[in-house]
C-alpha cells in the first residue's frame, strides 16, 4: 500500500508497505529495521518475533524515544514484559501491533513531532 506524501520530507517517513517489506522515504527495505524521525533507518538484528531478547530492547533504549511502536509481523503479538522492562522503567511506552498498523501509527506520531521509534520485524519469506 502506498501512503500519501506529506510535508515531513526531512524526516524518515513510511511511504509504503507490502508483503515484502516497507518503504522509508521511497526506499524499499526487506529486513527488520529501527526507524526514528531524524535518523536514517538502521538494521535491527531480529529475524523473527520469537527471537526477541532484552538486548534488542536495550538497543532501542539507547535512543531515548518517547514511545516505541513495535511491528510484530503479519499479525499482532505481545512481548513478555521482562523483555521490555528496561523501557518501562525509563517510562517509555511500547505499543505492539501488526506491521501495517505500526507503519501508519508511526507516521501519525512522527507527524505530531513525537520522538517515536518504529521497531519493525520483517521476517524473510513472511508477510510484512
Amino acid at each position: 500500500m502506498k501512503l500519501h506524501p506529506s510535508t515531513t520530507k526531512q524526516y524518515q517517513t513510511v511511504t509504503g508497505y507490502d508483503d515484502s517489506g516497507v518503504e522509508i522515504n521511497a526506499k524499499h527495505f526487506a529486513r527488520s529495521l529501527l526507524v526514528m524521525p531524524e535518523t536514517p533507518p538502521r538494521d535491527w538484528n531480529v529475524a523473527a518475533f520469537d527471537d526477541l531478547t532484552e538486548a534488542h530492547f536495550a538497543q532501542i533504549l539507547a535512543d531515548k524515544p518517547d514511545v516505541v511502536i513495535l511491528g510484530t509481523g503479519a499479525r499482532q503479538r505481545f512481548v513478555h514484559p521482562k523483555l521490555s522492562a528496561a523501557l518501562t522503567m525509563a517510562r517509555i511506552g511500547v505499543e505492539c501491533m501488526d506491521n501495517k498498523a505500526a507503519c501508519r501509527t508511526y507516521n501519525i506520531l512522527m507527524g505530531e513531532g513525537r520522538r517515536a521509534t518504529l521497531a519493525l520485524i520483517i521476517e524473510t519469506g513472511a508477510s510484512a
